[in-house]
């Protein structure tokens, strides 16, 4: 994680090199790139966080597996049904001690990953609007979580089983943890993807001129994230189809997030969250501008 780090850096910083023109005679009006509405945002990251408590509690209260449930699953015709490309998740060696370390290097890297986009006080323009962008920062990790609490793709709705299931080399007590019910979809390479997905997204707003090097800059964004999606499927945690969802749908609220906060793109658009006993959930608001009516008295000649 440390290499891809230091890679994700060496390449922000030559692009930004090459983006400025290194002449202080020139001077330019800063263009502030995003609004943050304040009282929206941080109701946004409020309800998303209170909601998120109660998701995690319910992720936590599932019910073991039972011993009826855990020889059900391991027939043969069960474990057909599993679709070919995530059925090479079965076809790992496992152990404890193998499953601890790669469990610890998915944890700390999502750490290490969470943190990269404090390179981009590296660029001084994104520095001046440092408060903005963090808040945008925190709105879209609030956002990325809520969606895998509450979205019927996440495991509060979901209750697909971890690959550890399907090996009785781990012993039963490790087979029959609840913890196993919540498979679908990564929520660390959702939570990973947002961050390098983001990270790119504001620096390439900011750097509209950097042409086709925004491509080579996702693509280094997409390298994270399917390292820790590599970790979490050595930790038995994760089927492939598990992390592609999670990577999708960190990529995409990376990408909206700031477009929809951007200055100039979506002025009657309006974006929050609504907290109701039915669930939690987001809104979206499209105001369409009223057209004024023609002034008829200009043309009365009377």
């Amino acid at each position: 994680m440390r290499n891809i780090s230091c890679f994700l850096a060496a390449l922000i910083i030559s692009i930004n090199a090459f983006c400025d023109p290194g002449d202080s005679t020139v001077k330019t009006k800063r263009i502030k790139r995003y609004h943050v509405n304040y009282y929206v945002t941080g109701s946004i990251i409020a309800v998303g966080m209170v909601g998120d408590l109660f998701a995690i509690r319910h992720l936590k209260n599932k019910a073991s597996l039972s011993d009826e449930e855990l020889l059900f699953v391991n027939t043969p015709q069960q474990i057909n049904l599993i679709n070919s490309i995530d059925r090479w998740s079965l076809k790992q060696p496992a152990s404890i001690s193998d499953r601890a370390m790669w469990k610890k290097v998915s944890d700390y890297g999502e750490i290490g990953i969470f943190l990269l986009p404090a390179l981009l006080i590296i660029d001084k323009n994104i520095r001046r609007d440092w408060y903005d962008i963090l808040l945008m920062y925190v709105e879209g990790h609030t956002i990325t979580f809520t969606f895998y609490n509450y979205s019927p793709l996440g495991p509060f709705f979901q209750n697909r089983l971890r690959p550890a299931v399907y090996y009785p080399e781990l012993g039963s007590e490790e087979q029959k943890n609840s913890n196993n019910r919540n498979s679908f979809f990564s929520g660390h390479v959702g939570s990973c993807t947002f961050s390098t997905f983001f990270m790119a997204k504001v620096f390439c707003d900011y750097h509209p001129n950097i042409g086709a090097a925004k491509y080579l800059l996702y693509l280094a964004a997409s390298i994270p994230p399917l390292a820790i999606g590599y970790a979490r499927i050595r930790a038995l945690d994760h089927f492939p189809s598990d992390i592609a969802v999670g990577f999708g749908l960190g990529a995409i609220i990376g990408i909206v997030l700031p477009e929809l906060h951007k200055n100039r793109h979506f002025k009657n658009i309006s974006l929050g969250m609504f907290d109701a006993p039915e669930g939690t959930g987001l809104t979206l608001r499209w105001k369409f501008a009223d057209k004024q009516p023609p002034n008829l008295n200009k043309y009365n000649t009377n």
